[in-house]
């Protein structure tokens, strides 16, 4: 269940996201995010539109990749994409931005993405500087510990994020990270990682230049809003993202009883369960924060019932 949609970006990397494709005009190559997909061309596969590209583009000054849909006709894996990424990393040696699996529910649900061990793409590109990644379930999205230098930016977009996933974001050595956005999702598309899992990324220690903090998309938001209100991490915090979760009023009282957050300039609480009385409560504890408060869709419960079932933003 997708009660908000996943959309393509128009920026990505601070630059404007431009598909390839031959028929158009080429901008400058390092004036935009590159978009590649098979869609534009239903008779051509990735290889053919990686191929085009690669003697089209001066690859040498593309700063930031976003990969669309790689299918011509049924899914496919996305390791043979990334075989190519890497296999041709020493044609793209600025490169700073790269985005995997950038694919709405119209093309394919984020719980079918078969996007695999996002590792190499850290491994091949050291100077990378932000990594977004889209994916699902058990073998849908896997990552292992890395040390990367330059990473100042990741974001894990999930449906069903595993736990092994989250502890190795934990145990990686990521001394640039400033923004992490992890998307949890739901137990029943592999969303396995607990609260055990979550505790390693609020120690000061782990990303020492973190700045924003994203703990989203879980049903277990209220038991991370527990722990994050005693969390040392958040005082060298300038943002933080509690959003698109089944945060209710017993995580708002956590938020209200622990450390304060007036020293954030964004708190994010989109798609949640609280009750008026405990966001007003901490909307005038945050400020002079911004909290960003839409509330989730009650469609998606039962109006019947005094405490309705509630759901993540994005699962399936």
């Amino acid at each position: 269940m997708t009660p908000i949609d996943i959309e393509h970006p128009e920026h990505f990397h601070g630059l404007p996201v431009h598909t390839h494709e031959p028929s158009l005009p080429l901008p400058a190559a390092d004036a935009v995010a590159w978009r590649l997909e098979c869609h534009f061309d239903e008779e051509m596969d990735f290889d053919d539109v990686w191929q085009r590209f690669l003697d089209a583009v001066d690859t040498t000054r593309v700063r930031a990749l976003v990969i669309g849909p790689w299918w011509d006709g049924d899914y496919s894996p996305f390791d043979p994409v990334l075989d190519l990424l890497v296999a041709h990393a020493d044609r793209f040696p600025a490169l700073r931005g790269l985005l995997l699996a950038d694919v709405v529910g119209e093309e394919c649900e984020v719980s079918w993405l078969p996007v695999g061990d996002i590792t190499p793409a850290l491994d091949a590109f050291p100077l990378l500087e932000e990594l977004t990644a889209r994916g699902c379930g058990q073998e849908g999205l896997e990552l292992r510990p890395v040390r990367h230098t330059a990473l100042r930016a990741l974001r894990l977009e999930s449906g069903g994020l595993p736990g092994e996933v989250v502890r190795s974001v934990a145990a990686s050595e990521l001394p640039a990270l400033e923004r992490l956005d992890l998307w949890f999702g739901s137990t029943w598309y592999g969303g396995d990682a607990t609260l055990a899992d979550v505790r390693p990324l609020l120690s000061a220690g782990t990303f020492p230049r973190l700045r924003h903090l994203g703990l989203q998309n879980s049903e277990f938001q209220d038991e991370i809003a527990a722990a994050v209100a005693s969390a040392p991490v958040v005082a060298q915090l300038e943002t933080l993202a509690l959003s698109m979760g089944t945060l209710g009023d017993a995580g708002g009282e956590a938020l209200l009883n622990g450390q304060p957050l007036n020293h954030l300039t964004t708190l994010d609480l989109r798609h949640h369960y609280l009750t008026d009385p405990v966001l007003e409560r901490i909307k005038e504890s945050c400020a002079p924060a911004v909290v960003a408060d839409d509330k989730a869709d009650e469609d998606f419960g039962d109006e019947d019932e005094d405490d309705p079932e509630r759901y993540v933003a994005v699962s399936e």
